[in-house]
């Protein structure tokens, strides 16, 4: 027997807080951004070369939001010219550390997809 949801449960104060982390993961690009930093990326010309089609425009966004998040550390270095590096914060780190389960399981589907021929109806892990 099915379980019953209670009509209250998903509106409890994690439900909000759990939906926000979701929707910042999942725009556009940002999971490119937080890879390219977990790769080693630091300055502004490393993350675009290593992410193929975003524009300048949209990486500069993404940025400022990953910080204003705390997901992203900017950090300013006076020197001349001024350079400025953007890293993993450590709370960034420890939401791709939480994500990496999701990471193996969006491999392992994509292995699945790979040798099961679509429309069979057989269900995918």
């Amino acid at each position: 027997m099915p379980r019953q949801l209670e009509r209250s449960s998903i509106h409890d104060d994690t439900c909000p807080r759990f939906q926000e982390v979701l929707e910042t993961v999942g725009r556009r690009w940002t999971g490119s951004i937080l890879m390219a930093a977990v790769q080693g990326a630091r300055r502004f010309g490393e993350y675009r070369a290593v992410i193929d089609g975003l524009s300048d425009r949209l990486l500069s966004q993404r940025l400022k939001e990953l910080e204003n998040e705390g997901l992203i550390r900017r950090t300013v270095v006076p020197s001349t010219p001024v350079q400025i590096t953007y890293a993993l914060s450590p709370l960034g780190e420890e939401l791709l550390e939480a994500l990496q389960p999701l990471v193996r399981w969006s491999t392992r589907r994509t292995a699945c997809e790979a040798h099961t021929p679509r429309g069979t109806g057989e269900a995918r892990a």
